[in-house]
């Protein structure tokens, strides 16, 4: 992952290479997006069996906090270059030197992975004999008798990351092609948007243990459906106005970015957690939520309606809504064993007396 994106920063111009250039920057960018989505997938299955199973919910919820903060320091760290260099440097260093930082913080996640132990949850499985006998037993358990949550977790991603590559990936581009902002503008706005919106994760997360994850998710999907199109018509109107927009959009999308690590390694047994997590998650983003930018682009530059973005995401959540209908909800529910928690087996009494 950090190698990848190291060497994306250090792709020669196409005036030196010709279409060797961007073919590199496509192969780096796939290397990157498949490494990411594995680290992804493992991290949240780590984070979710380590908390206590009452406030999963909350810590869970750190995990995004940490995801944001790294959208923020990227988004800081392109704003100061911006504003310290002039268009000339920012067209051939400039914008090599924040995929650059990626290489020492590589290291410092390659450091505390090699410190890490595997979860209790996996252990007890290891211990009783009851993981799976190999990685062709546990694909095969998974297409066979998993495959209902992996298609109910493929719709919620769905809407997760159309809404997450379009809100955070894909707006400060239409910030400035479509309404006019300056690139530092759009950039301050993105960022002002992802600091509220990582004030209130935690608060989110929590909330989520109290009340569940099925009424968080319900009101950021009607939300959202409801508020997309007249906050994407209100960020036209001007600067001040555009961050009221997106973080009203950001703070809705919250209730599902907090509650990620609580409720997708939730849908699936121990022993096939991590794989049915990666499966699922990966797919839907690689289909649906990595293509949600372009898809953006061509939908506006097709139709000439600067609010197409606002109808996607509209309809994505439709999706995630008929995929929520059909999920158990999981709040306090054990993720012990080879049942799929809150449906197969009870949580266990004395995980919930302890925690």
């Amino acid at each position: 992952m950090g190698g990848s994106t190291v060497l994306l920063g250090a792709v020669p111009s196409y005036e030196s290479i010709g279409f060797w250039a961007p073919l590199l920057l496509v192969l780096l960018r796939i290397i990157q997006g498949f490494s990411t989505g594995g680290e992804y997938g493992g991290a949240a299955t780590f984070m979710a069996e380590y908390s206590p199973d009452r406030r999963r919910g909350f810590y869970g919820s750190f995990l995004e906090f940490g995801t944001l903060g790294g959208f923020s320091a990227g988004a800081f760290l392109v704003l100061m270059i911006d504003l310290l260099s002039t268009d000339a440097f920012m067209a051939t260093w400039g914008w090599r030197l924040p995929f650059f930082v990626a290489g020492p913080l590589a290291l410092v996640g390659l450091y505390l992975r090699s410190k890490l132990d595997e979860t209790p949850v996996f252990k007890e499985l290891e211990e009783a004999h009851q993981e799976e006998a190999s990685i062709g037993a546990e694909f095969k358990d998974l297409l066979t008798r998993y495959w209902r949550p992996i298609i109910k977790m493929m719709g919620l991603v769905i809407a997760l990351n159309v809404c997450n590559y379009t809100l955070l990936s894909y707006m400060p581009t239409y910030l400035e092609d479509r309404i006019g902002l300056t690139t530092t503008s759009a950039l301050i706005l993105v960022l002002i948007g992802q600091l509220a919106m990582m004030a209130v994760i935690p608060f989110s997360g929590a909330l989520s243990d109290r009340i569940g994850r099925k009424p968080l998710w319900a009101a950021s999907l009607v939300g959202l459906f409801v508020l997309a199109a007249p906050m994407y018509m209100l960020m036209s109107v001007g600067f001040g106005w555009a961050i009221l927009g997106f973080t009203v959009l950001g703070l809705l999308y919250v209730m599902q970015l907090s509650t990620i690590s609580a409720t997708f390694p939730a849908m699936f047994p121990t022993q096939v957690r991590f794989a049915g997590f990666a499966i699922s998650y990966n797919l839907s983003t690689s289909i649906f939520g990595g293509t949600a930018p372009a898809i953006n682009e061509w939908l506006v530059e097709r139709t000439g309606n600067d609010l197409m973005p606002a109808f996607y995401m509209m309809g994505a959540c439709v999706v995630g809504l008929v995929a929520l209908y059909f999920v158990a909800e999981t709040a306090g529910a054990s993720l012990r064993g080879r049942g799929i928690p809150g449906i197969d087996n009870e949580a266990h009494p004395t995980a919930l007396s302890h925690h």
